[in-house]
């Protein structure tokens, strides 16, 4: 092997040397050794000349196959000669990597040889809209080039960039990430698939290793983003990835369905839980949707590449012409639905169970013995009645049968082990054996199909049974628990909810002791709250000394919090710090805040240092941001900041904010700029403004416009408005809307609007429009609404039929509540309802309640009157029932 002081071009020599010894050793010919490893002879001959670039990764491992030579070997060269020898992040350069690995579509049978290999050929690639540049003047909706995405192209230009592509199953999302990537294999770029032993854990352990000049590649980004335990951490760690300097230039490259990036990007109800807010403002900015269907453009180019011989296409195109779904075609779509819409009575039953389980949370593998006890009550009486003794096993022999030689309905997979380390088990990723007995995996295009068309029916009790009898993986039994919770069948929540606490679930352990605290047995929370604490969930404790202190118990919230933070809490540290800061033991507070930090807090040191900035101690205050900031708070720099500039002190406050801004916090130098603007220097407000921009905080647009339009500039506000709209600021034109409203500048404001939907920011719209209405200006409220209404916005049928309802126009807003109920609003069916109670139809009522549950409308008041003791799973109201604290 080569010496590690080799430079780049001798390692290169040496490549070339053991490749031509091997080759002349086997006494081939340059044309005979190209035939033998399946390569062209001009690929042969540049390989091997003197000046030419390095061969690529392919090209090696296919010479090495043919001549019988270690192929890791010869790549381990190749890496070196191509400058990656010394890395050491995860990862593996792209050139090394097999499409199918990274979860793009098989697509056919057709095999191709190269070097001695043969692999499954991938059809031809046809660019798209999300495929090609933008025009200029035009905003970045489309962020790809002719052979993958746009934000490529910022990277090999040396800045971090992200995007997440979003589309239905089998539109091409990930062949179109495949595509992105292949011209940096050439440049030396790695990428790195996080998959054992999960892929949220292999994410959070090592994203802080991944090194410069990486792709991050998030496929199906929804088993990340949406880890109950990690998501928002590792939403967090990719956004400290992308923003510091010298960890780049990284790509990061994600795939969600169109349901999951909702529920990601959806702002949550006033006063509710919100478990995605890290996750939401990470993917601000950096979503691209991708249509379901080609194009005619599109069309047209398949059909060029099928008649110069791309036998897939020219397959494909046979049957997906009319409605362009080649992609769906190429991954067997077409034929999964129709083996749905024609299986057997007990395969669709399976089919069914399955589809509803996936899409109430239970995870990908799904156990035989829970499906085929969940299938039962799908049939109806006659054909439950015709079961045979063996039907279970010639329903999954008839879903096995693949199709075109692709995929299955329900096909048998081994899940991978999970390959930890010894020691003990993180608090957040319980162990759980793998499931005893076979394991099944729906397709992919199916699980999409029963998320669009199920979603208005609850599961039948053979389901929720079968799942609390077979399912133990903690995560799939709190989802199905909260889901049968949101569908107000309380009593399988229940038992769901306590099943998972018998299996690990912290979580669930915490769940069941609040309701014990809500009930007012301070003793049962508090054992609940231990057991979650023994299992290593420190949360549980800092739970309960939370409580303690709301309750004025003082000191048993202190033993709390200490016991806590022996185990290794640092939010305990700091609430302590926070408790000695306030009794006036300054010196204890700091040494608590350094303990915190010195954990890995550093937000402790900035919560005592707040406490003494507002107690009037400037200086120690400054000394606590600064410590923290040496500590790596991003938060220390702009608080330093704002007390320089609140000091008279402009130019430190400058330097801090440029300082804060190095790091990719945008809103250290728009802070100043606001303060600037406050005091009435707006000269010195726009210097400021236009700085952040510069150092790419595009966001800084939006109150530089709003300052332009409070001068009197509205034409300048409105070119720094389009500015910022075409880098996805889309607050800037609402906020311009509502000043020509108010000005009754309509002809201005229809203007605004149109800028802001064609950003696609209806819902923008919708903020304001209910601002409107609030303010009194029904004219206004409706006019934004109808804007949005247009372009497709679900809550703006919602909003009108409230607008009509309350201006007494029963039949206009009986019809746009229906026409919202029909899109699958839960609200609307509540709308409709509670027309109903109004008009004294309660059996009419009663009927859209239950649709409403069954929908999954936790929110509804009207549920727990109607059944307080929840609903059975055919929709008929529970009797009484009580078990522990969540008794009736």
């Amino acid at each position: 092997m080569h010496e590690k002081n080799h430079t780049p071009g001798s390692v290169l020599a040496e490549l070339r040397g053991r490749l031509e010894t091997g080759r002349v050793r086997m006494r081939l010919s340059q044309t005979q050794f190209a035939a033998r490893a399946g390569l062209s002879r001009g690929t042969v001959h540049k390989a091997f000349k003197a000046g030419e670039p390095v061969p690529t990764t392919d090209t090696v491992a296919a010479l090495a196959r043919a001549l019988g030579l270690p192929v890791g070997e010869l790549l381990a060269l190749r890496r070196t000669a191509a400058g990656d020898g010394d890395r050491s992040g995860p990862g593996r350069p792209v050139g090394e990597w097999d499409p199918y690995a990274l979860e793009v579509h098989l697509a056919g049978t057709i095999l191709e040889s190269a070097g001695g290999v043969e692999r499954r050929v991938l059809p031809g690639y046809v660019a798209r809209e999300h495929d090609r540049p933008p025009c200029p003047g035009h905003p970045p909706r489309v962020v790809a080039g002719t052979r993958g995405l746009r934000q490529v192209q910022g990277a090999e230009a040396g800045r971090s960039r992200m995007l997440v592509l979003v589309g239905e199953s089998s539109t091409g999302k990930t062949r179109a990430c495949w595509e992105a990537v292949q011209p940096l294999a050439d440049q030396g770029w790695w990428l790195w698939h996080p998959y054992d032993p999960t892929r949220a854990e292999a994410a959070l352990e090592e994203l802080h290793r991944v090194g410069s000049r990486t792709v991050v590649w998030l496929n199906e980004a929804q088993h990340y983003l949406g880890d109950p335990h990690a998501g928002e951490r590792i939403a967090a760690a990719v956004h400290t990835l992308l923003v510091q300097p010298e960890r780049g230039p990284v790509l990061v490259l994600g795939t969600l369905w169109p349901d999951y990036a909702t529920q990601y990007t959806t702002l949550p109800a006033p006063g509710a839980p919100d478990p995605y807010s890290r996750v939401r403002e990470l993917l601000a900015g950096r979503i691209v949707h991708v249509p379901a269907a080609f194009d005619p453009a599109a069309l047209a180019k398949a059909t060029a590449l099928a008649e110069a011989g791309d036998r897939l296409l020219a397959d494909a195109l046979t049957r997906a012409r009319s409605d362009g779904r080649l992609t769906q075609d190429l991954a067997g779509a077409p034929e999964l639905l129709h083996r749905y819409d024609t299986a057997s009575p007990a395969a669709r039953a399976l089919l069914d169970a399955a589809m509803d389980a996936r899409r109430l949370g239970v995870g990908p593998h799904l156990p035989q013995a829970f499906l085929t006890d969940a299938a039962p009550d799908y049939l109806t009486d006659t054909d439950y009645d015709q079961l045979t003794d063996d039907w279970a096993e010639r329903a999954y022999a008839e879903l096995a049968k693949p199709v075109h030689g692709k995929h299955a309905p329900l096909r048998r997979v081994t899940p991978r082990p999970q390959r930890r380390p010894p020691g003990p088990t993180p608090t957040d990723s319980p162990t759980t054996p793998l499931p005893g007995g076979p394991v099944f995996r729906l397709a992919d295009y199916l699980e999409q199909h029963g998320r669009t068309t199920r979603p208005h029916l609850c599961p039948p009790a053979s389901f929720w049974h079968a799942a609390h009898t077979h399912l133990t993986h903690p995560d799939d039994l709190n989802n199905l628990a909260q889901a049968a919770k949101a569908r107000h069948r309380l009593q399988w929540a229940h038992h769901l909810q306590r099943r998972a606490a018998d299996h690990g679930s912290t979580h669930a352990l915490e769940h069941l002791a609040g309701l014990r605290e809500e009930a007012g047995d301070r003793a049962g929370a508090e054992a609940l709250y231990r057991e979650a604490a023994a299992r290593g969930d420190t949360y549980a404790l800092d739970s309960l000394a939370r409580q303690r202190e709301e309750a004025g118990d003082g000191a048993g919230a202190e033993a709390l919090y200490r016991e806590a933070a022996a185990r290794g809490s640092t939010y305990a540290l700091v609430a302590l710090g926070r408790r000695r800061e306030r009794a006036g033991d300054r010196a204890g507070a700091e040494a608590l805040a350094r303990e915190a930090a010195a954990r890995g807090d550093t937000g402790a040191l900035v919560v005592v240092a707040r406490l003494r900035e507002e107690a009037g101690d400037a200086a120690g205050a400054e000394a606590l941001y600064r410590e923290a900031a040496d500590h790596g708070s991003r938060d220390a720099p702009f608080l330093l900041a704002m007390m320089r500039e609140e000091a008279g002190d402009r130019e430190g406050a400058e330097r801090l904010a440029r300082q804060a801004d190095e790091y990719g916090d945008g809103r250290t130098l728009v802070a100043l700029a606001v303060t600037r603007e406050r005091s009435g220097d707006r000269e010195g407000a726009q210097h400021l403004y236009q700085q952040a921009v510069e150092c790419g905080h595009s966001r800084a647009l939006v109150p530089w416009a709003v300052m332009r339009e409070e001068a009197g500039d509205r034409e300048g506000a409105e070119f720094l408005a389009r500015q910022a709209a075409n880098h996805g600021c889309t607050d800037t034109p609402v906020f311009l809307v509502q000043r020509r409203l108010e000005a009754g500048d309509w002809e201005s404001a229809d203007r605004m609007c149109q800028l802001a939907v064609d950003h696609g920011e209806p819902d923008a719209l919708m903020r304001l429009a209910r601002m409107r209405e609030q303010a009194g200006d029904r004219e206004g409220a409706e006019f934004l609404a109808r804007h949005a209404y247009d372009h497709g916005d679900p809550d703006a049928r919602l909003f009108l039929a409230w607008m009509r309802e309350r201006a007494g126009d029963a039949v206009g807003a009986e019809a746009l509540f229906r026409e919202a109920a029909e899109r699958g609003s839960t609200q609307a069916l509540e709308g409709l309802a509670n027309m109903r109670e109004e008009a004294g139809d309660w059996p009419g009522a009663e009927v859209l309640y239950r649709k409403a549950a069954d929908r999954g409308y936790e929110a509804s008041t009207a549920l727990k009157k109607l059944w307080p003791f929840g609903l059975d799973p055919d929709g008929t109201p529970t009797p009484p029932w009580q078990d522990g604290a969540a008794g009736g």
